[in-house]
């Protein structure tokens, strides 16, 4: 099983430390990160960034395909909700669901992304942060 973070993912496992040390003793770590998830957690700002970098530097960054983006596209609209969800979140559905093993996406809003992934390949499970 690998684990992906979005980027409530990303910012639990800053805050929340006993998730990132559990995620640790599961065997899913390092976490891996599609690279459009940084959009959402860094703001250029060095010293408010400080945190995420040091957690992103143990993560694997991941690239996104164009079959992957389209993927993201298809996923947003089978939800009937393409409107109110993101595409960041429909692009770390598709990554999710695009890899080899089973994928943990590790989130802050489970619910869009069950949505997501339930219309997607792969075999994905997901888990509040």
């Amino acid at each position: 099983m690998i684990l992906v973070l979005d980027g409530g993912g990303v910012t639990g496992l800053i805050r929340y430390r006993e998730r990132l040390d559990e995620v640790r003793r599961r065997g899913l770590w390092p976490a891996q990160v599609p690279v459009v998830v940084l959009a959402e957690v860094l703001t250029g700002d060095g010293r408010r960034d400080a945190p995420v970098n040091r957690l992103l530097r143990h993560c694997q960054i991941r690239p996104i395909t164009e079959e992957m983006a389209r993927e993201a596209g298809r996923l947003r609209t089978r939800t009937g909700r393409a409107d109110e969800i993101s595409a960041i979140d429909a692009i770390v559905a598709a990554f999710a669901g695009s890899q080899r093993d089973e994928a943990l996406v590790l989130t802050s809003d489970p619910d869009d992304l069950r949505d997501l992934c339930r219309h997607g390949a792969g075999s994905v499970r997901v888990a509040r942060t």
